[in-house]
């Protein structure tokens, strides 16, 4: 057997193989979406891979969208169930709380995004007393949980009436998300060409227009890796938004109110299931407009040469 038949058999098992895990992997996803476009009683009664059968060939695959209308309306109304009954139906009404995650989200990534590019390139490029001190605090943060943080912050917003706005979670989210942010924009940062940075100095730019027309444009996976870990962790939490959001409907993210739906709902498959794809819609919508930087920025500054 030669070498290039081995290596055509060794790629085609190692594309199996993931394959088989990306199969293994969306499989649950998949079953999410299908249930949640089901009627309530087929849910109840058989599993979501029988909803492309039939018992008769006359008979076709029945998809609504009441589950998702019932989740984000804020009124009750009627629909027509898998039997032809007219179901009376209260919503839940996830639009307040898609709009407050949104609201929450998109500052406490921008925010501590910009902070941290500033404080990686003040690391990478700039001299000034205890730099190497201050940056070595930076990356001791990234080993101290935040859990442990959570009750003297919300003390502290306590004094300051704070608590229950987005201003809290804002700093919250951003003073957690800081050390991660810093080290790796520092990796890529402290690895452009001098020539380019030097060139610029020479031309009397000075930091700040070097850090706005040089780093940030070239800093872009970085910038859009960190991106995408800060807005996934932030949409997604849970355990900040109860402390520092507190109970106000006002106020609650969906991650809170599908909390609440689970409570109240446990058996209304079709609405959790509803419910837990519009959380995911978001996410995988940044996830795949920025995933062409994600690997070149999480290995910015692990090779150099």
């Amino acid at each position: 057997m030669g070498m290039k038949q081995r290596k055509t058999i060794s790629d085609i098992v190692v594309n199996g193989v993931l394959l088989f895990l990306c199969l293994v992997w969306t499989l649950p996803t998949f079953g999410l979406l299908v249930s949640s476009f089901r009627y309530k009683d087929e849910v109840r009664r058989t599993g979501w891979w029988t909803a492309f059968s039939t018992q008769r060939e006359s008979e076709t695959p029945r998809f609504v969208l009441d589950n998702y209308l019932e989740v984000l309306m804020g009124r009750d109304f009627t629909y027509t169930s898998a039997t032809g009954a007219e179901v009376r139906a209260s919503g839940d009404d996830l639009s307040q709380a898609f709009l407050n995650s949104i609201a929450v989200t998109v500052p406490a990534t921008v925010i501590p995004i910009l902070i941290a590019a500033f404080a990686a390139y003040g690391f990478a490029w700039m001299d000034f007393p205890g730099r190497k001190v201050f940056f070595t605090i930076v990356v001791g943060l990234l080993v101290v949980p935040l859990q442990i943080a959570l009750i003297p912050i919300l003390r502290d917003y306590t004094l300051l009436q704070l608590n229950g706005t987005f201003l809290a979670i804002w700093l919250a989210h951003t003073g957690f998300g800081l050390p991660l942010a810093t080290y790796l924009l520092y990796n890529y940062i402290s690895n452009l060409p001098r020539d380019i940075l030097e060139s610029a100095f020479m031309d009397g730019a000075s930091h700040f227009t070097t850090f706005i027309r040089l780093i940030l444009p070239l800093s872009m996976p970085a910038l859009a890796s960190f991106a995408i870990f800060q807005f996934l962790w932030v949409w997604n939490d849970l355990l900040v938004a109860l402390v520092f959001l507190g109970a106000r409907p006002d106020v609650a993210v969906l991650t809170q109110r599908l909390q609440e739906m689970v409570g109240s709902r446990g058996q209304d498959w079709h609405l959790l299931t509803a419910g837990a794809f519009i959380t995911m819609i978001l996410p995988l919508t940044v996830f795949f407009s920025l995933q062409r930087y994600f690997v070149r920025g999480l290995l910015a500054g692990s090779v150099k040469g």
